[in-house]
C-alpha cells in the first residue's frame, strides 16, 4: 500500500457551463468526440505537453486514459468513464485528475449537441469535486474553453 501524505482533507465544488455554435452538423461535431484520431486533432495540452499514455474506448462503459507531461516535469492524468451516449445528441462522462501523482479532482460533465440552423450548438456542462486543498480558481473552465476552441478549427478543415 502506498503512504499518502497526511494533509487536511477538504472538497470544494464548482460548476461551469460554456456553449459554442459550429457551421458543422451535430453528427461532425458529435464524430469529433467519437473518434479517436479526430479527438486527438483538437483534445490535447497544447505547446509544451508531451502524451505520455493514450487509451481511448468511446462506448457506455468505455474507458479514456490520457497522460501527458509538460516541460516543466509536471504529469497530469485524466482517467474517464462513459456513462451515456447518445449518437448525434450527447455524451455523459465523469474523470478523474490527477496532478504529479495525487488526485486533484473527480468531475461530472456532460455534452449535448442540438441543431442551430444549419449548424450545430454545443452545450458542456461539468459539476467538480476539488479535493484537498486543490484551489482550481477557474482553471478547469478556462482549460476546457481553450481545448473547446481547437475543435472549432478542426471542424472548420471538415468538408460540409
Amino acid at each position: 500500500m502506498t503512504e499518502r501524505r497526511l494533509t487536511p482533507r477538504s472538497i470544494t465544488h464548482g460548476s461551469f457551463s460554456l456553449e459554442r455554435t459550429y457551421d458543422a452538423p451535430c453528427s461532425a461535431v458529435f464524430a469529433a468526440f467519437a473518434s479517436e484520431a479526430a479527438k486527438a486533432a483538437w483534445f490535447h495540452g497544447g505547446e509544451g505537453y508531451a502524451i505520455v499514455e493514450k487509451a481511448f474506448d468511446f462506448r457506455e462503459g468505455g474507458q479514456e486514459v490520457l497522460v501527458g507531461q509538460w516541460d516543466n516535469g509536471t504529469v497530469t492524468r485524466m482517467d474517464l468513464t462513459y456513462f451515456d451516449i447518445v449518437p448525434d445528441e450527447r455524451i455523459v462522462y465523469a474523470y478523474e485528475m490527477t496532478l504529479n501523482g495525487t488526485k486533484i479532482s473527480v468531475s461530472l460533465a456532460t455534452i449535448e449537441f442540438k441543431r442551430a440552423g444549419a449548424g450545430a450548438r454545443l452545450q458542456l456542462t461539468e459539476t467538480g469535486a476539488y479535493l484537498d486543498g486543490y484551489d482550481d480558481a477557474g482553471s478547469r473552465e478556462h482549460g476546457t474553453n481553450a481545448i473547446i476552441d481547437r475543435l472549432a478549427g478542426v471542424l472548420a478543415k471538415v468538408p460540409a
